[in-house]
């Protein structure tokens, strides 16, 4: 497994680490679908502890994932092993009881809840989830206030920003000062990485990294779906009403991903190392988080460390999805 500093933090986290969504299994916020379906401890337990002994140090949760369950779940299956990984996790989704996730009030209590939802002193890397500070913005520097103090207290290393898109990273990041950015990102649509576009200009600006959650499309960058047959989803499943898996779009990544199959290979190990190092070509890219549900997940996603692409590789990539 390949390591990149976490901008200036002096973390090192591993090129490809978890994203821990899947964990808080079925999940409703204020009425709306959040969660995931099908998600069975004892298989998530065989995937951490494979991916931890395969490298794998950095595991990216929020306390929206289950309401707080993946956190707990996360914990539970790392038990000592805890100490040795970096743990980030987010706030601004589960707004609770208050009328805004951002009120400084709720940070620090879904911080202190966080704490004890991990089993420990310090949260690692801490992101606003969103970039909505209020409709005017008016709890932005409160909200950013409060971050500063959960950091001069200990209860967290480093700060940073996840947002969806350009507008708000360029608004927040000269007033959050994160460590570092995050965001959905695919060869399908790698605008906050590629060349010349705002947020990459910020990123190599601020000397931030940028962390790529949904790299492989929620698994249609594997051909995991057909746009003949839409998958369908259980209630509490955020995928049931997603664009992503209209006909549509499974329409247009299946013709790309046919494409990739017939230059790389057909098997889902060499469609992730497609997906996975595509992004990673980028140097602004600390790391990509994968979600996964089980062992044979896992497996295929570090089955694509240490083979980054070559650069008519990647510009293959680049121009079929330009």
């Amino acid at each position: 497994m390949q390591y990149r500093e976490l901008g200036k933090t002096g973390l090192k986290i591993s090129e490809i680490s978890l994203g821990c969504w899947t964990l808080g299994g079925l999940n409703w916020v204020n009425g709306v679908p959040n969660g995931w379906a099908n998600v069975d401890e004892n298989e998530a337990s065989e995937a951490i502890h494979y991916a931890i002994d395969n490298g794998v140090n950095h595991f990216d949760n929020a306390d929206v994932y289950g309401n707080g369950k993946a956190e707990r779940l996360l914990s539970k299956i790392l038990g000592d092993k805890s100490k040795d990984v970096i743990i980030a996790t987010k706030i601004g989704w589960f707004p609770g009881t208050a009328a805004n996730a951002y009120e400084p009030l709720h940070i620090r209590h879904q911080c202190e809840q966080s704490l004890i939802n991990l089993k420990r002193d310090f949260i690692d890397l801490y992101y606003f989830h969103h970039g909505y500070f209020g409709d005017n913005g008016e709890y932005l520097d409160d909200a950013v206030d409060m971050m500063n103090r959960l950091k001069a207290e200990g209860k967290i290393r480093f700060i940073g920003q996840s947002a969806y898109s350009h507008d708000d990273f360029i608004k927040l990041v000269p007033c959050v000062k994160p460590d570092a950015l995050q965001s959905y990102c695919s060869a399908k649509d790698n605008k906050f990485v590629a060349d010349g576009t705002p947020t990459r200009k910020l990123l190599e600006e601020y000397s931030l990294s940028f962390i790529a959650f949904g790299p492989l499309e929620q698994g249609i960058m594997l051909g995991k779906y057909s746009a003949s047959n839409p998958p369908q989803f259980e209630a509490g499943d955020h995928r049931a009403n997603s664009v992503r898996f209209k006909h549509e779009n499974l329409s247009f990544l299946e013709g790309k991903v046919n494409q990739l199959k017939e230059h790389f290979g057909n098997s889902v190990e060499a469609l992730a190392r497609v997906a996975l190092q595509y992004l990673l070509h980028y140097k602004v890219t600390g790391a990509v988080i994968p979600g996964f549900r089980n062992l044979n997940q896992v497996r295929v996603n570090l089955s694509a460390m240490d083979k980054p692409l070559t650069e008519d590789e990647f510009n293959f990539v680049k121009n079929l999805f330009s």
